[in-house]
This record gives C-alpha cells, structure tokens and sequence, in this order.
C-alpha cells in the first residue's frame, strides 16, 4: 500500500491565507519563533498573497484534510514584497512542498510585482538553500530586527 504521505496526489494548495489556529499550529510544528494570535489575527487577512498545502488523506474510508504547508507575501504591493512563513509539517518534509509553495510564491510576484521592486525573506538555518533554488541571493545588508513590548508605567 503506497503512504498517502509520499502521493503528490494526496497535496492540493489553497490560495487563501490559514485560520489564525492553522498559522499557530504550523509556526509552531516547523520549530519557528512563535507569533501572537492577536498578530496574526490582525496580519493574516493583509496578506498580498498566500498558498497553503492540505494534504488529503484516508482514515478508515473517510477523506479528511489538514493544512501542512503556507507561506505568504506581504507588502506594500508596489515597492516591497517580503517573503514569509514559509513553513512545512516536519512529517510532510522532503517532498518538495516548499518548492511548490516557493513556485506558487514566485510566480505571484512576477505576475504582480512592478519591475524594479524591492523582494526580500529572511533565511533560518539551511532554508537559504530553498531560496537560492527560487534566484534569492545573500544581500550586503544586515538584518536587524525589534519585537516591540508593551511598557509596563
């Protein structure tokens, strides 16, 4: 019997962005740094783009389906596009879902972007290696970053 698991059948993408619950859940299964749920309640219908991969699976004879991939564009929608939350299920890895995302991703820009804007993602541990695949290069610049917190006065 072939793992639905290893079925490129078994995937079908979803062009919307996740619940506010899925993007907790699959931030948190693919080990990235956790988001608030009142952020991504806020930020996840801003989304200039967005794809899902659900995978669809057999249990006992019913069809049931679970949200294992996204990833998302957000921006200005002129300017800057910045590639995010790219994440896989850790189940779902190595069968070439972020590629698909990825596509899904670039092809999006190129059909949307005016020329000369400004794309950019930030790349944990190895994803660069996905990046580099979808023409992403290292930039010059430094990353920075500010996570603003409540003041306690």
């Amino acid at each position: 019997m072939k793992d639905a698991c290893h079925d490129d059948n078994a995937y079908r993408l979803i062009f919307e962005p996740p619940t506010t619950d899925t993007y907790m859940r699959l931030r948190r299964e693919a080990g990235m740094n956790p988001r608030s749920a009142a952020g991504a309640a806020l930020g996840l219908p801003k989304s200039l783009f967005a794809v899902q991969v659900v995978h669809v699976g057999e249990n006992e004879g019913e069809h049931e389906s679970e949200t294992v991939g996204m990833g998302r564009v957000v921006g200005d929608g002129g300017c800057f596009y910045q590639v995010v939350d790219i994440a896989v299920q850790p189940a779902h890895q190595g069968r070439g879902l972020g590629k698909r995302i990825m596509g899904e991703i670039r092809a999006y820009i190129l059909r949307e972007a005016p020329e000369n804007a400004f794309v950019s993602l930030l790349a944990d541990g190895e994803a660069h290696r996905l990046y580099a695949q979808f023409d992403f290069k290292p930039t010059n610049a430094v990353g920075m970053a500010w996570y603003p917190q409540p003041s306690n006065d």
